[in-house]
C-alpha cells in the first residue's frame, strides 16, 4: 500500500471516529482490546492508528490541530487549490504568535507590524481563519498567545488526544498524556484536509527520574541535565516517557517545561501519564468537557499510563538529588553544565567529531576552556518563550527579583508573558511592578526574543541568558550568543550582569565573592 492510498483512507475512516469523542471514547476502545502490558505511547498510537503498511508506514487520526501565523499560509493556499475544506475544522484552533510585536504601542493594528513578510503572515492568517470556520486567537484577544501556552490553558489539550502543529515543541502538550508532535509544512495541509496524518511509530524510551529535586532546582535545570546526559540525538527515533517520584512531584506548568525540551534531546514526543494533577489542572478550562461528561472523562483518562510491566527500548534512570542548577555554554543545549561549573575543554574530548563541535562552539560564543561560567558576562536577559513564560516561571523569576535591580551593564532586560492570561494573572499579583521595579520590560505576549523571527532580537555577538529552549547559532538573532537556564538563574544574572543563580545574590549580600 502506497503513502498515496494511506492518505486516502482517511476520508472512509473519519465518519468511524466522528461517532466517538476524542476526550475518552478512544481509551475505551483500546483497552478493551488491549491485554499484554502496554506503554503510554503504545496506547496512544493504537488508539488512534486508522491503517498500516507492511513496511510500517501508518495513518492516524489527530484530534487536535494547533496552527500559527509561519508554517500555515501554503497549507490553507493548498486547500484552496484542490478545492477542499478542513475535515473538523472545530478541531483546529490558530494564533499567532510568532511574528507578532511585544510593545502594546505596536499592538493598535497589524500595520504596526514592521516586517512586511511577518505582517503578511499574520494577515493571512486572520483571513484562512476567517474563510475555513476555524478559532482564532488574534492579537486583540486576551487570549492570545504563544500556541503552546494558549492550547492547555484553554483545555485544547486533553488526555488521550493525538495534538499537531508545525511547530516542533509541540511535544510540550504530552505533559497531559497525549501524544503530540510537530510536522511539516505539507503535513499541515494533510492534516487539515484529512484529520490524518501518515507516519511511522517511534520507540519507547523511559527517563526515570527519583529522588527529590533540591532547593533552587527546577524543571527547566533537570531537562537540560538530562539532554546533557543523552545528547541531542539520544532519543532520535523516541518517544521519552517521563516518570519517577520526581516527575509526580513537579506541578503541570514544570512537566509542560519538560516535555517542551524533549525535542532537544532528539525524541520527537514527550510523554507525562495522567495523574490527579492532570485533572486538577484542566477541570473548568473553557474547552473541557462539562457536567456528567466530564465525570466519564476524569474517569476514561486515568488509563493514560503505561501498564506495569510494560516494555521500553530504552531506560535512563537519573538521581534528583544529584542534580544542581544548570546552563549552556555553547551552541546545542547538549553543551550544558551546572552554574558553578566551567566551560569544558575539547583537548580532553577523545571523539574527534565532539571535539570539532566544541571548539566551533567556543569560537562561536567568544569563549576560552576553563572560564567559570559566573565569571561570562551578559548583555541581555530574556524571560519567556513556550518553555519558561507560564504564571509559575514569572512567579519564579519575581521572587528573586524583589527589591533588586539590574545592573547596569545589562542593555535590556525583558520579560514576555506567554499570554494574555499569564500577563493577566502575573498582573493581578503585582509581579509586573516587581519586574517593571528591577529594571525589566514588561511587554506583550508573544514568541519575542526565543527565535529573532519579529522586532526582539540579539545584535552580533551580544551575549544573552535566555529561558528559551535553543541556542543555536543565530538562534535569537543573527550572531547572537544564547545561554540557556531556568527563570530564577536569568534574574539572578540580570542582578549580576553575568551568569549566576540565587546562592550568589545572597552571598555578594554579605560580602562573599561569588
Amino acid at each position: 500500500m502506497t503513502k498515496a492510498h494511506l492518505a486516502t483512507k482517511s476520508f472512509s475512516i473519519a465518519p468511524f471516529y466522528l461517532k466517538f469523542s476524542p476526550l475518552f471514547n478512544h481509551a475505551w476502545a483500546y483497552m478493551s482490546l488491549s491485554h499484554s502490558p502496554q506503554t503510554l505511547f503504545d496506547k496512544l498510537w493504537q488508539s488512534h492508528l486508522v491503517d498500516q503498511t507492511p513496511d510500517g508506514e501508518s495513518l492516524i487520526y489527530v484530534d487536535r490541530h494547533l496552527v500559527y501565523e509561519v508554517t500555515s499560509p501554503q497549507a490553507f493556499e493548498g486547500l484552496r487549490l484542490s478545492s477542499r475544506k478542513p475535515w473538523r475544522s472545530k478541531t483546529v484552533i490558530a494564533v499567532a504568535d510568532h511574528n507578532v510585536p511585544t510593545l502594546a504601542r505596536e499592538r493598535g493594528s497589524m500595520e504596526a507590524i514592521v516586517d512586511p513578510l511577518s505582517r503578511a503572515q499574520v494577515k493571512q492568517l486572520q483571513t484562512n481563519c476567517a474563510d475555513f470556520g476555524i478559532q482564532f486567537y488574534g492579537l486583540g484577544d486576551v487570549e492570545q498567545g504563544i500556541i503552546h501556552v494558549v492550547g492547555p490553558e484553554q483545555g485544547a489539550t486533553l488526555p488521550g488526544m493525538t495534538v499537531v502543529a508545525g511547530d516542533s515543541h509541540t511535544s510540550t502538550h504530552g505533559a497531559f498524556g497525549a501524544l503530540a508532535f510537530g510536522v511539516g509544512t505539507s503535513d499541515v495541509e494533510h492534516v487539515l484536509a484529512t484529520q490524518c496524518l501518515a507516519i511511522r511509530a517511534m520507540k519507547n524510551m523511559l527517563v526515570k527520574v527519583n529522588g527529590q529535586l533540591p532547593l533552587g532546582v527546577s524543571a527547566k535545570d533537570l531537562v537540560l541535565h538530562i539532554i546533557g546526559v543523552l545528547g541531542t540525538a539520544g532519543a532520535t527515533g523516541h518517544a521519552i516517557e517521563f516518570s519517577g517520584t520526581a516527575i509526580e512531584a513537579l506541578s503541570m506548568e514544570s512537566r509542560m517545561t519538560l516535555c517542551n525540551m524533549a525535542i532537544e534531546a532528539g525524541a520527537r514526543v514527550g510523554l507525562i501519564g495522567v495523574d490527579q494533577k492532570t485533572l486538577d489542572y484542566l477541570k473548568d478550562r473553557p474547552l473541557s468537557p462539562k457536567g456528567e461528561m466530564w465525570e466519564r472523562a476524569q474517569a476514561a483518562w486515568r488509563n493514560w499510563v503505561s501498564d506495569q510491566g510494560a516494555q521500553f527500548e530504552r531506560v535512563v534512570e537519573i538521581n534528583a538529588h544529584e542534580l544542581r542548577p544548570m546552563v549552556t555554554w555553547g551552541t546545542s543545549p547538549e553543551m550544558v553544565v551546572p552554574v558553578e561549573g566551567s566551560v569544558p575543554d575539547p583537548a580532553l574530548e577523545s571523539d574527534p567529531v565532539r571535539r570539532q563541535g566544541m571548539e566551533d562552539a567556543l569560537a562561536y560564543m567568544g569563549l576560552k576552556p576553563a572560564t567559570r561560567m559566573r565569571d561570562i558576562a551578559i548583555d541581555k536577559v530574556f524571560i519567556g518563550s513556550c518553555t519558561n513564560a507560564r504564571i509559575e516561571d514569572l512567579r519564579s523569576a519575581a521572587a528573586v527579583l524583589k527589591n533588586q535591580k539590574v545592573s547596569s551593564s545589562i542593555v535590556q532586560a525583558l520579560v514576555v508573558p506567554g499570554s494574555g492570561l499569564v500577563k493577566l494573572q502575573a498582573e493581578k499579583e503585582g509581579l509586573h511592578e516587581i519586574f517593571k521595579a528591577a529594571g525589566f520590560e514588561w511587554r506583550e505576549p508573544g514568541c519575542s526574543m526565543c527565535l529573532g523571527m519579529n522586532e526582539d532580537r540579539l545584535s552580533p555577538r551580544e551575549r544573552c541568558a535566555s529561558t528559551s529552549n535553543r541556542n543555536f547559532e543565530g538562534r535569537q538573532g543573527a550572531g547572537g550568543r544564547s545561554h540557556l537556564l531556568s527563570p530564577a538563574l536569568a534574574a539572578a544574572s540580570a542582578i549580576m550582569g553575568r551568569l549566576a543563580s540565587p546562592e550568589d545574590l545572597q552571598h555578594s549580600s554579605q560580602g562573599v565573592s561569588a
